[in-house]
């Protein structure tokens, strides 16, 4: 399983769901769509319309992939925080029941008010 700990592995930018859905799909329900995604240079998130998947991609080719399931019904609560001025980066905290709290950085332009729109979506 990813480390959410370290905050490095997540500095997300967004990204086009039409990059990374090859590497999803195979793990995607059926009727499953994604609704937003975000990459760092190896690394991505998928925020479908059932869960967040996190991608860990390893070693030096890449091949090895570890692939992080997030279903929004485990989420007990969730916060975003919006860039500033001075602070560029923006970040979503989620805590999930049995896991705990996973916190998601984001650069600057991203636009997580939305991605909190998305989140009360589906846990509300």
């Amino acid at each position: 399983m990813i480390d959410f700990e370290k905050a490095s592995v997540f500095k997300l930018a967004p990204c086009r769901p039409e990059d990374i859905a090859p590497q999803v799909s195979p793990i995607m329900i059926q009727g499953e769509q994604i609704v937003s995604c975000f990459k760092t240079v190896r690394d991505f998130v998928v925020f479908t319309d059932k869960r967040v998947i996190a991608v860990n991609v390893q070693g030096m080719t890449g091949r090895k992939k570890d692939f992080t399931s997030l279903p929004y019904s485990r989420v007990q609560a969730f916060s975003i925080e919006t860039a500033g001025t001075f602070d560029m980066d923006a970040e979503l905290d989620l805590w999930f029941s049995g896991l705990g709290k996973v916190r998601l950085e984001f650069r600057g332009h991203a636009d997580v008010r939305l991605l909190g729109q998305i989140i009360a979506t589906f846990v509300l």
